[in-house]
Formats: C-alpha cells, structure tokens, sequence
C-alpha cells in the first residue's frame, strides 16, 4: 500500500494548482459492510503523525483568571466563558468558531455550559473541549495535540482527515499516510477489505483515488 499511497499523494500534489495559502493533504476514506448504527463499531483514532502536521493547530480554550493567563503565555487562543451563551445563540458565529480552531480546551466548569449552548455545532464536527484540570498545565496539553490527527467516521461511511501540508514533501506525507492508514484498518473487522473506496487531495485540489490492495 505505501507505494500506491505515495502515487497517489505525488499525483494530488500535482494536479492542484498552487495557491497562495498552506493546504492541507486530506484522505477520504469510504467504509463498506459495517454498521455504523453501532457505536461500537465507529472510528474515533488520534492518531500521532510521525512526520507531523506540517504546520501548528490552532487550539482555543475556554478560560478565565489564572487558568486564561497560563493559557496565553502558551500561545493558545482564550475565549471568555461569559460568551459561551452569546457564541450558541448565533448558530453562525458558532460555525465560524468551531472552523477557526482545530482543537478547544476549556476549565472544568465551563463544560456543561458549553455543552448545552455549543455542543449542537462542537460535538457533530468532533470538536468538544477537552477539560483541563485546575492543576494541569494548558501548554503541556496543548504541546501534546500539535502533531495530532483526528480520525472520526461518526454513523457516517464517508469520512476525512488531514495528513500534513503539500509543503511537507512526498516523503513526509506518505510515512504520514501510512500511519492513518494502518489505524483506520486496524479498525476495521476486514481491514482493507472494508474499504470501498479511498482518495487524496490537497484542500482545493482534485481527488486522486488509491488502490487499495486486499
């Protein structure tokens, strides 16, 4: 499969024509024969990219006092909890939020919250914050999710992730590639044999299906 992953990648690389912003490298898989009725059965991965993420996340966590100072001084975007209501109000500034920031954290306490006023947008996108304890270092979390995947088919059988930025170079990408291939069929009860179709494309690009091989 890596040879075929790598095809694939240097052709998606090729077609796109280049842009004057960083795009990323995504894979689409789509699933067969699995019911996805059954939680169980769902893939929900983090998966560590060997050759990382091409470029930082960006991360915002609902803070404030001490906890929302440790949080800047980490580089980590805050946002005051008192706008959590205001945010779920305006189902488009929610949307615009939720796709600024690839990851969120937030204290303890703001968590019901922000389920309950954010968790309609946050939750479906796989987004809900992860709790800081009062404790925890926010920049230790925060260091620990930069080169981090998210793998989340949901009931969906087509479903997406990102493996790195084009300016990473063929190599990077496919060992990258080659990692979030072998979780999701590691997932899986077939493993490539569950795999109906399978493409790479740069975020603006066209798609280039994979062969997969069985």
């Amino acid at each position: 499969m890596e040879e075929n992953i790598k095809q694939a990648i240097e052709q998606a690389l090729s077609d796109a024509p280049e842009r004057k912003f960083v795009e990323t490298v995504e894979f689409a898989f789509t699933i067969k024969d699995v019911d996805l009725k059954n939680p169980a059965n769902r893939i929900q991965e983090e998966i560590r990219l060997p050759a990382g993420r091409g470029r930082a996340p960006s991360i915002a966590m609902f803070a404030d006092g001490e906890m929302a100072a440790k949080a800047k001084d980490a580089g980590i975007v805050v946002i005051d909890p008192t706008q959590i209501e205001e945010l779920g109000g305006t189902r488009q500034k929610a949307r615009k939020l939720a796709k600024k920031h690839d990851f969120f954290l937030s204290e303890i306490p703001h968590m019901g919250p922000i389920g309950r006023f954010l968790g309609v947008v946050l939750g479906p996108r796989g987004k809900m914050p992860r709790p800081v304890p009062p404790v925890a270092d926010p920049g230790a979390i925060a260091a620990g999710l930069k080169d981090v995947a998210i793998v989340r088919s949901r009931d969906k059988i087509t479903f997406h992730t990102v493996v790195g930025t084009r300016e990473q170079g063929i190599d990077s990408l496919t060992q990258n590639g080659m990692e979030v291939w072998k979780r999701v069929t590691s997932k899986l009860e077939r493993g490539a044999g569950n795999i109906r179709s399978f493409y790479v494309k740069t975020s603006m690009g066209p798609s280039v299906r994979v062969e997969v091989i069985i």
